[in-house]
């Protein structure tokens, strides 16, 4: 191994060494090679003594740039910067469509629902307008067009032009669902045209969204704010837009079918009032906005003998099927206790509470109103008793509309036998007692007597309706927030002619 041993440093170089002592080095590097066949002499930098030149023992053809003031800046870091800003675009696209995700999938409602993709597509590519067509049955046309970002003087332009059907490039896009960018429509062998009134669109990108393998319509997008036509970067992300979109539109129908399962569901234990002639008489049930909420929220009413007639309104605590079950059974047993004309309320009240403690397994906590309507001398007598409950709402024939605020007593399930308290109020012909849930008035956050006030003055607004259209509309107006169901019951006193004294 004669060939590794150390040399010492008074020996001379071997022939072809560097002064480095690097073997194999080209003589044209050495400190007396000729200047003009370096490196420094190819690149015109002089004897290789300036800037440019190696430094000792590094260099060579095999190293194209000597140094930082070699490196070509107007073409590779154009480049990088370019990459850079694509990359850094396409971060910020992927976050806020995770977000736009987000957004999308929260909201329930069909119609909340179709306008929030088209408000997130045209945020995320930048679009001025942007509009959502949804197909019919058969696929072939527009059945709905849902568009957004016009101005209102655009709208008032537009007004009386038919909302588009499903023809021209819209038609194109219907029979070849395929992504579509146009940079200028009116060149387009399949463009249509603008009706009159139309604001300019040059630009557009459309896209079909799917639900369950089947198109279910075609989003729309045109003029990109800062004038450019949409590019492939905007496609793509109205194409990943449009799969989430699908989603979401597939989980707002089963919300809808679920929600409308539901409220068929509570209507069907919920009884159909009987002809309380002469009484004129109306009840209306709303199931509450969140899905599979089936409630226990109740109504009744019922003919007794004498010529009195009995309304009953009653809530169990709950929003589930357990509770509609449980009121269902609650209604049935109060329809056969009330039925007794000598019982007071109060009375068949604290009967359903203790029969409730002992047939039930699990006795849940419900309040309720029963009241009854008795004719007397010259005027009618309300006989009411409350568990708990709101009290009832009155409107006189004059105009004039009170609650009837007296102790509620507690409700159903809490204590079976302590006592329970029963009142009485004369009302006039022609009076209207209006009995509700609480669904009708309570507002998370808010005292109960706010909402109260505000189904007063509702009802105040109404007293010439006839029950039934009063409790139709009572209900409409919602003073409550639409996240408890709500059930409502108006009874109108007769004319005494047919009754006599009592």
């Amino acid at each position: 191994m004669a060939e590794e041993r150390r040399r010492s440093p008074d020996e001379p170089a071997p022939a072809g060494a560097d002064p480095g002592g690097r073997p194999g080095a080209d003589p044209g590097e050495g400190p007396g090679a000729d200047p003009g066949e370096g490196p420094a002499a190819a690149s015109g930098e002089g004897s290789g003594e300036g800037p440019a030149a190696a430094p000792p023992g590094r260099g060579g053809a095999d190293e194209p740039y000597a140094s930082l003031l070699d490196l070509p800046l107007s073409s590779d870091l154009n480049r990088i910067g370019e990459q850079l800003h694509a990359l850094a675009r396409a971060q910020r696209t992927l976050q806020e469509l995770l977000q736009a995700v987000v957004n999308i999938t929260g909201e329930l409602e069909l119609p909340a629902v179709l306008r929030r993709i088209v408000r997130t597509a045209m945020d995320l590519v930048g679009a001025r307008y942007g509009a959502m067509g949804v197909l019919d049955q058969e696929g072939r046309l527009l059945e709905e067009f849902i568009p957004l970002g016009l101005t209102t003087k655009e709208l008032a332009d537009l007004e009386g032009v038919e909302l588009p059907r499903g023809r021209g490039l819209l038609g194109h896009l219907i029979h070849h669902p395929e992504p579509l960018r146009v940079k200028d429509i009116s060149r387009h062998p399949e463009s249509a045209g603008f009706p009159p009134g139309h604001p300019p669109m040059r630009s557009l990108l459309g896209v079909a969204i799917s639900v369950r393998g089947r198109i279910y319509g075609n989003l729309y997008l045109s003029e990109r704010k800062d004038g450019q036509p949409f590019d492939r970067h905007d496609e793509g992300v109205i194409r990943a837009l449009a799969g989430t979109a699908g989603v979401a539109i597939e989980n707002a129908r089963l919300y809808q079918q679920v929600q409308n399962s539901s409220e068929q569901f509570q209507r069907l234990l919920l009884p159909r009032l009987p002809d309380l002639r002469p009484f004129t008489a109306g009840a209306a049930y709303r199931p509450a906005s969140a899905p599979a909420a089936v409630g226990g929220d109740w109504y009744d009413a019922m003919l007794l003998p004498g010529g009195a007639c009995a309304a009953v309104i009653g809530d169990v605590v709950g929003h589930d099927l357990r509770a509609a079950a449980d009121m269902s059974q609650i209604r049935n047993m109060l329809r056969a206790l009330y039925y007794d004309p000598g019982a007071a309320p109060s009375t068949s009240l604290s009967r359903l509470d203790r029969i409730m403690n002992a047939a039930l397994d699990e006795a849940p906590v419900a309040t309720a109103l029963l009241a009854r309507l008795e004719p007397g001398d010259g005027t009618w007598q309300l006989r009411w008793s409350s568990a708990g409950h709101p009290p009832p709402l009155v409107l006189l024939p004059d105009g004039r509309v009170r609650y009837l605020d007296v102790e509620p007593g507690l409700p159903l399930g809490v204590a079976p036998d302590l006592p329970r308290p029963d009142h009485c109020r004369p009302l006039p012909v022609d009076s209207t007692v209006v009995l509700f849930t609480d669904g009708l008035v309570e507002v998370p956050g808010q005292p109960l007597d706010r909402g109260l006030d505000a189904l007063a003055v509702t009802a105040s607004r109404l007293v010439g309706l006839a029950p039934e259209d009063l409790c139709r509309a009572l209900v409409a107006h919602r003073p409550g927030n639409g996240h408890d169901d709500k059930a409502v019951i108006a009874l109108r006193t007769p004319p005494l002619t047919s009754y006599g004294s009592s």
